[in-house]
């Protein structure tokens, strides 16, 4: 893999049972540890953005007063539940 003049370095601790496991990993894949890393820091980052977007979501909705209160969600799960159990039953 190459460099791009965009990209950028980094350097992070890793402990060495881990740094052992990811040579084991890119060699087994053939692939570079670089690539690796930046393949799960990626997917890590584009998950917390994904996590963080839904709590600013409820955090809107809040806000928006577009809730209910807990037990009516849970008297609504209970109700659908129950529907589930007499269908399958």
């Amino acid at each position: 893999m190459r460099c791009a003049k965009t990209d950028t370095t980094i350097t992070v601790r890793v402990s060495k049972e881990l740094r052992e496991r990811l040579e084991a990993v890119a060699k087994a894949t053939r692939r570079s540890k670089s690539f690796l890393s930046n393949e799960a820091i990626e997917r890590y980052v584009e998950s917390e953005e994904d996590e963080l977007a839904a709590i600013q979501e409820g955090l809107e909705d809040m806000k928006a007063a577009r809730t209910i209160p807990h037990e009516e969600a849970v008297r609504r799960l209970d109700a659908a539940i129950a529907q589930a159990a007499r269908k399958s039953a």
